[in-house]
């Protein structure tokens, strides 16, 4: 039999602390565990603009995959907009079944303002864009996620996923 590779999905707004979850969480499963950046992808890799047509769907699709043939975890951390990339959610629903553990980060604005200004990137972008992007409580629907709260320290939300998972 397969061994059950888990996918853990980790969405929400801009600034509110995915990534830097995404870091702790591949550090705290060690080797095997694959991180996939939405951001990294898109910005990067492929310098392509978000949207509901982006081409970063296919690639972050096939890493996924890849992952899956690979690793024991794979990470799939953006902001990953739930109707832009539903299709993708679909696939991923279809090849993991029960072992998508799905996270999203709801955050406050203001908190998300607060945090993206100690960014190395701070300069990049702003309030004025962050605000034209905010998308309030952007749940999937049909993979259920367990949101995250401003009260919740890095080390505690790094743990209640890490047990989620490790069950």
């Amino acid at each position: 039999m397969d061994k059950e590779v888990k996918l853990i999905i980790l969405r929400g707004n801009s600034g509110s602390g995915k990534t830097t979850t995404a870091k702790a969480l591949q550090k705290k499963f060690g080797h095997g565990t694959m991180l996939i950046s939405q951001d990294v992808v898109r910005r990067e890799m492929l310098f392509v603009k978000d949207g509901p047509d982006t081409e970063a769907i296919k690639l972050l699709n096939e890493l996924v995959l890849y992952g899956k043939k690979h690793c024991n975890i794979v990470i799939l951390e953006g902001i990953l907009n739930s109707r832009w990339y539903r299709k993708l959610f679909e696939n991923l629903h279809n090849e993991f079944g029960n072992q998508i553990f799905a996270y999203y980060f709801n955050i406050p604005f203001e908190e998300t303002l607060n945090r993206h200004k100690q960014k190395p990137n701070a300069h990049e972008f702003g309030e004025k864009e962050m605000r034209k992007w905010w998308n309030e409580k952007d749940l999937i629907g049909m993979i259920p996620e367990v949101c995250i709260h401003k009260e919740l320290s890095l080390t505690e939300i790094v743990n209640i996923i890490y047990q989620d998972v490790v069950k």
